[in-house]
């Protein structure tokens, strides 16, 4: 009695050709937002890791392709639900030039020609192999700020911690660390970023590549969380110690980033170290090499089953068909020019304001590199009972490419300042009675020093104080007025000893009242 023969599938000529097509007018239709991600892989360290990823994400299904040989596969009409959806994210990307839009919504649409060829049958072994390309997108400038300063702050902290525990003398002041005769201070690329997020990617493909339990998988991507900001600190840390007894070189140039990549090197040795101990607990104890690595199956349908070829699916078609007319309509959402109304530049901005009095300030270039705005305003004004009040404000002509206004919520701990007291206030002048807005005042304090901020965001004829609102109306102006300037306007003043709290709020109320009317003028309504 003959065994029945077994069937090996492949993909026909035909499909392969709509397939690589679909592909091709893909690339093609997301040419500005993959060209937008490959120029942040190659200008932010913390993302160089992101050239690396397509390449594990096709060997990875190149890996899976003997087993999907085996499987007929019905093609799932999902994919082109997922298509579609993936081509409408990215039309609304192009018409705001939210860039974050069009990178996700790339991967999704990888996802959905993944179910319209394979079904939800062959996904199952292709949803890794591409989810994987999220690591290769950069997260969002606002919460990349808030993150990076989180980091800062925690890699700050227990760096000074190692380092007293060699018995060097040291102070802290929020990312500032003292050391007497150097002064470290941890900047955005010292956060620990630059090693939590590729390495955050990098347990992933651990997990992926190691036949354990689900639990040790879920462990090994949580534990790089840790792992990075631990070593982080570490280094850190020694940096500090190296400073002080050999000179400040050691936190400059080539030491400086050799040490960052042999940190980065420990952090992948002891993720390596942590699945070697895994395989020592639980109920599935085998040796390493059975449960880590990328075991390819043997391709056993040449001259031992019968062969059929895939035909193009229906579902492919429809996908192939929508990214089409996809590819035909974008350049010509590509050719909108932003509007960008015209002001006045803040170097013609009033040096007296009733009977305050100008005494303009810069920023150094490395702070201007770190906000990418447009034009600024930074000012002490001065009063002749000899009150003081400083005045901030950061335009941007454009936040397109997700460049927007760093939150003084944000900033100001990192700069070593305490927040005591945080309210969300309406703002009122008895003057000018129309102005009347939110606004966030903070209370903030630095060892004998006590201020009071006022802030808020112009957001074109818009004066907002929740930053969320501020995102939400960024993508609505982008996408209907073709609009995306604003503006964050910051004031402070500080509160003398025995002074109330009550007497710098009036100061302030006294400067933005003498401000409002000659504002839209720099930062157009």
């Amino acid at each position: 009695m003959n065994q029945e023969q077994k069937t090996y599938w492949r993909l026909g000529a035909a499909t392969w050709g709509v397939l690589v097509l679909t592909l091709l007018l893909a690339i093609w239709s997301y040419y500005g937002g993959l060209a937008n991600l490959v120029e942040r892989w190659n200008a932010e360290e913390e993302y160089n890791h992101g050239y690396f990823l397509p390449l594990v994400t096709l060997v990875f299904l190149w890996q899976r392709g003997a087993i999907l040989k085996t499987l007929d596969l019905p093609p799932s009409w999902h994919g082109p639900v997922l298509v579609v959806t993936a081509l409408l994210m990215l039309t609304i990307g192009e018409l705001s030039a939210i860039y974050l839009l069009i990178h996700y919504s790339f991967v999704l649409l990888l996802m959905g020609l993944s179910l319209a060829v394979l079904g939800w049958s062959g996904t199952r072994y292709t949803f890794v192999p591409i989810g994987i390309l999220v690591f290769a997108i950069p997260i969002p400038y606002f919460l990349e700020a808030t993150v990076t300063s989180k980091l800062q702050l925690i890699s700050s902290t227990l760096g000074v911690a190692l380092i007293r525990l060699f018995s060097v003398p040291v102070f802290r002041e929020g990312n500032l660390i003292d050391l007497g005769v150097f002064k470290l201070e941890v900047i955005e690329a010292c956060s620990g970023l630059t090693y939590l997020y590729p390495l955050l990617g990098f347990g992933c493909i651990c997990a992926y590549l190691y036949a354990g339990s689900p639990w040790k998988r879920a462990l090994l991507i949580f534990s790089t969380l840790p792992i990075a900001i631990l070593l982080n600190s570490f280094r850190i840390g020694m940096i500090g110690i190296l400073v002080k007894y050999f000179g400040g070189d050691q936190a400059r140039g080539f030491l400086h980033d050799f040490e960052g990549f042999a940190v980065f090197m420990v952090c992948v040795a002891i993720l390596f170290a942590e699945m070697w101990g895994l395989t020592l607990v639980g109920r599935d104890r085998r040796p390493f090499g059975e449960v880590f690595g990328l075991k390819f199956e043997a391709d056993t349908a040449a001259g031992k089953a019968e062969t059929r070829f895939r035909r193009p699916p229906k579902p492919l078609i429809i996908c192939a068909l929508s990214v089409a007319v996809s590819a035909s309509l974008i350049p010509s959402l590509n050719a909108r020019t932003e509007v960008r109304p015209s002001r006045s530049y803040f170097s013609s901005f009033a040096r007296t304001i009733g009977e305050w009095r100008s005494h303009p300030g810069t920023l150094d270039e490395a702070t201007l590199k770190t906000l990418g705005l447009t034009d600024y305003l930074l000012s002490d004004f001065s009063n002749a009972a000899g009150e003081s009040v400083n005045f901030y404000v950061a335009y941007y002509e454009s936040q397109r490419k997700g460049v927007s206004p760093h939150s003084p919520a944000v900033c100001l701990p990192g700069g070593g300042w305490q927040i005591m007291d945080f309210q969300r206030k309406t703002f009122s002048s008895l003057a000018h009675k129309e102005n009347i807005f939110e606004f966030n005042r903070v209370v903030i304090n630095k060892g004998k020093s006590k201020q009071l901020v006022y802030y808020w965001f112009e957001e074109r004829g818009r004066i907002l104080a929740d930053e969320y609102t501020v995102k939400w109306y960024l993508f609505r102006d982008a996408l209907l007025d073709n609009r995306t300037d604003g503006a964050l306007v910051r004031v402070t003043t500080p509160i003398i000893d025995g002074e109330a709290d009550e007497v710098a709020d009036n100061r302030l109320t006294d400067f933005i009242s003498g401000v409002l009317p000659i504002l839209p003028e720099f930062v157009p309504h």
